[in-house]
């Protein structure tokens, strides 16, 4: 089973699980930013990124400017540790580092959270690439990439258990969407995904693909 098929698994069991009058307001809430169509606005395919230097689990802080120096750049930006469907993509993702790593590119994901959250992830999905906590959405923001959580769908996240305050350190309930971008050696974006509906990701091997059609011609 691929990545998209398990999402797809997962969404018919969250609907059958959660109470109807819930996941009624979360799709509401996915409609409300399609309709806005902030995706569109995010950064796209041709554009250079803007460099980052963010801490990774540990408190060390890793830049954009080195990862870059060694080749192609893979970036993952998700909600948080507390969704089910990043930690199915997370997973994905290491099953497809090695493909990555051939072909001379590095793969980092990059999220809200605060790094001891951060560490909580890494450990419990056993990855061994760099998670990288952008606390405040300070980069995501400057992507595009960031919605606030509106005010019905907070609550509904605190009846999963789910504090969002708490995870990231603040009380803006501000999230990135679901975004997958690849980037050349020059910092210019080569592939991106974007989606508003948070239940959405890019299959893995779009990542390899776009990467071996990347590698310079021997």
């Amino acid at each position: 089973m691929n990545l998209t098929q398990a999402l797809e698994s997962r969404r018919l069991a969250s609907a059958k699980k959660i109470p109807k009058h819930k996941y009624a307001g979360m799709q509401a809430s996915t409609f409300e930013l399609q309709k806005a169509q902030l995706a569109a606005q995010a950064f796209k395919t041709g554009k250079t990124i803007p460099s980052f230097e963010l801490p990774n689990v540990h408190g060390d802080k890793i830049s954009s400017e080195d990862l870059l120096k060694c080749g192609p750049l893979v970036i993952s930006f998700y909600r948080g540790g507390w969704c089910p469907y990043y930690n199915m993509e997370l997973r994905a993702l290491q099953s497809v580092l090695d493909q990555i790593k051939a072909a001379g590119a590095q793969l980092v994901a990059i999220y809200p959270e605060t790094p001891d959250h951060s560490l909580s992830t890494y450990e419990k999905n056993k990855l061994s690439f760099q998670v990288l906590s952008d606390i405040d959405n300070r980069y995501a923001r400057q992507l595009g990439l960031v919605f606030q959580l509106p005010r019905n769908l907070r609550e509904v996240y605190r009846s999963f258990h789910i504090d969002v305050t708490r995870h990231n350190g603040n009380t803006n309930y501000e999230l990135p969407m679901p975004a997958t971008y690849v980037v050349a050696e020059s910092g210019k974006v080569i592939f991106d995904f974007v989606s508003e509906d948070y239940t959405y990701r890019l299959e893995p091997k779009e990542v390899g693909t776009t990467l071996q059609n990347h590698l310079p011609v021997a």
